[in-house]
């Protein structure tokens, strides 16, 4: 489970940071990757990645806004070109479905697949199945706009296999009924219970996603005790003014939502272009003033999501 940063700018690309898309690539967990917005270009920075577009099945589009939204038209044709023909889900705010369906009409770009249209709501359950599961929180921007938090249910306990050797139960078959904790019987007679031999579950992890917003209160719901949490870092904290006029955070307040949510880590991304270089730096020690495991990523910024020790 790991996030891997493919835009971290706002509004506009520069040198050094395209706009707006996260990848959480889901690998080992579904055989999936999931796209976080996609701005203007995102294909052409996958380019530079591992990330396999046909491996990308669902597209969380945050709201609107070009520096989140362009890429996709590009994206969805270049993945039709390049052998993708499993469905794809947008999830999306109103009004996404019909941008998407108007390009490719106007483009004459046609699918080789099918896309399904989710439209968004304040609180709504968009996933949950028996590995995760996925909800939007309205937060407080220009236009709607959406946050996620994507719950990974937990782990199943691992086979104690030390434990089944100090009872001379032999391995084969019979180990992996006991495993799904069947009740076994073995061939001297002895009924084994599959559940005796299975360790604790593992705690399942959380990420939590906040695109462009206004400090609000609703983002420490969103952000709860969560394993890393995403957020956008506009503005520095001498221009808190300027953020609420914009319908932004500064990365202070990104800090606040961090510890007052008691998350393990904090991402900053949506770096305006006024802080580039190491100017960006600025953001990061602003915000570990707050909460200390605080970083400014960059793109192709790689981050792998540890499992909790119990």
């Amino acid at each position: 489970m790991d996030l891997e940063f493919l835009g971290t700018g706002a509004g506009v690309p520069s040198k050094s940071r395209n706009v707006t898309s996260v990848a959480l690539k889901l690998l080992d967990e579904r055989n999936e990757v999931w796209l976080f917005d996609v701005g203007e270009a995102t294909q052409h920075q996958i380019l530079r990645t591992n990330i396999r577009p046909r491996k990308i099945n669902r597209i969380f589009i945050s709201h609107l806004h070009g520096d989140h939204l362009f890429g996709l038209p590009g994206f969805l044709s270049s993945r039709s070109n390049q052998g993708g023909n499993d469905p794809v889900t947008i999830y999306g705010p109103k009004g996404v479905e019909q941008f998407v369906k108007t390009t490719l009409k106007i483009s004459e770009s046609h699918l080789s697949y099918k896309i399904n249209y989710v439209e968004l709501k304040d609180g709504a359950i968009l996933i949950d199945d028996k590995t995760f599961k996925v909800t939007s929180y309205l937060m407080e921007h220009r236009i709607d706009c959406f946050a996620f938090r994507i719950e990974e249910k937990d782990h199943a306990g691992e086979l104690q296999v030390e434990k089944l050797k100090e009872l001379k139960i032999p391995s084969g078959p019979v180990y992996g009924k006991i495993k799904n904790g069947e009740e076994v019987t073995l061939d001297d007679g002895r009924v084994i219970n599959g559940a005796d031999f299975i360790g604790p579950a593992k705690k399942g992890r959380t990420v939590a996603i906040i695109s462009d917003t206004r400090y609000i209160e609703k983002s420490i719901e969103v952000a709860r005790n969560a394993d890393v949490l995403v957020h956008e870092s506009t503005f520095s904290k001498s221009e808190a003014k300027l953020a609420k006029n914009y319908y932004h955070s500064t990365c202070m307040q990104a800090a606040e939502v961090a510890k007052k949510a008691q998350v393990d880590k904090l991402l900053l991304t949506h770096i305006s272009a006024r802080y580039a270089g190491k100017n960006a730096i600025e953001l990061q020690n602003e915000a570990r003033e707050v909460f200390e495991n605080t970083k400014v990523v960059r793109d192709f910024y790689n981050y792998e999501i540890p499992l909790k020790k119990e």
